[in-house]
């Protein structure tokens, strides 16, 4: 069968990527930009859909800014809850799988070992509670997928590893990094490789993707400075020690077991995607 993705929020981090693999791949895509496509309009949504009809939906827009969710919930609640079931129910209307993209901030970061697809939910902050609300609309898609995901670093937005290396060339030094957060950073070529996979497999309810392997955030930030040969001293220090309005989970490292057993194919290495990341911005 002919396969046709409609992939909505084309022009961001994970979107661009994703286009950029289907289409280097051969595949029927619709890119849909914030520009072609306001997802949060019912009418708007359902009428693309009826008229392109997509045998897959991949859902990259989203509100990101986790720190300013915490006083704009209401709007991160429309574009990352509402809006996703506005998607869903037109996947309805074409008989398409909804691809629907999350985080680990809808855990608490109170388990110390990966989460996985079965462990309960509990989000800390404003934007995880949204990214939930979308997990939830998600399910209004017959066939729907929610892929969970985290740390994200990619050449079409901002990152952590932009951020590091911008205070790197600003002679900034030393850089004082939190160390009691653990989790996995994720380059988005290669969540695109996996959202692909799955897709094209049919792959439904939840699974995780994310690079391995674990780290906290001061490890990846020394691991930056080492791949960019810099002398520059990185300092462990505590979330305490830079205080942020939206709390994050200590421990949100994603199980990538079912990904594995559905895929067969094991996760990338985030270290080489960094790799690849600066070499591409050099």
């Amino acid at each position: 069968m002919t396969r046709r993705w409609l992939v909505t929020g084309a022009a961001g981090m994970v979107g661009s990527d994703l286009v950029s693999e289907l289409e280097s791949r051969g595949e029927e895509t619709i890119a849909l930009s914030k520009r072609d496509l306001d997802i949060t309009n019912a009418r708007t949504v359902q009428a693309v859909v009826r008229e392109r009809k997509p045998t897959i939906i991949v859902n990259c827009a989203a509100y990101t800014k986790v720190d300013k969710a915490e006083e704009e919930e209401g709007l991160a609640n429309a574009i990352n809850g509402s809006s996703v079931e506005f998607l869903a129910r037109a996947a309805n209307d074409v008989n398409a799988l909804f691809v629907q993209l999350s985080t680990d901030f809808v855990f608490d970061g109170a388990k110390r070992s990966p989460y996985d697809i079965h462990d309960a939910t509990n989000p800390l902050s404003a934007y995880g509670r949204s990214k939930l609300l979308g997990e939830r609309a998600a399910t209004h898609a017959e066939k729907h997928l929610v892929l969970r995901t985290s740390w994200l670093f990619g050449t079409h937005g901002h990152n952590f590893v932009e951020a590091i290396r911008n205070q790197i060339n600003k002679g900034t030094n030393p850089l004082r990094v939190v160390d009691d957060q653990r989790g996995c950073p994720t380059y988005t070529p290669h969540l695109a490789h996996a959202i692909i996979r799955l897709a094209s497999l049919g792959a439904t309810g939840i699974a995780h993707y994310t690079d391995h392997e674990a780290c906290t955030w001061f490890d990846f930030a020394k691991a930056i400075a080492e791949e960019l040969r810099s002398d520059v001293r990185v300092i462990p220090v505590s979330t305490k020690e830079v205080p942020r309005p939206a709390t994050r989970p200590p421990y949100s490292v994603l199980s990538t077991e079912r990904y594995e057993r559905a895929t067969g194919v094991k996760p990338e290495s985030w270290r080489e995607g960094l790799r690849d990341y600066l070499s591409s911005r050099a």
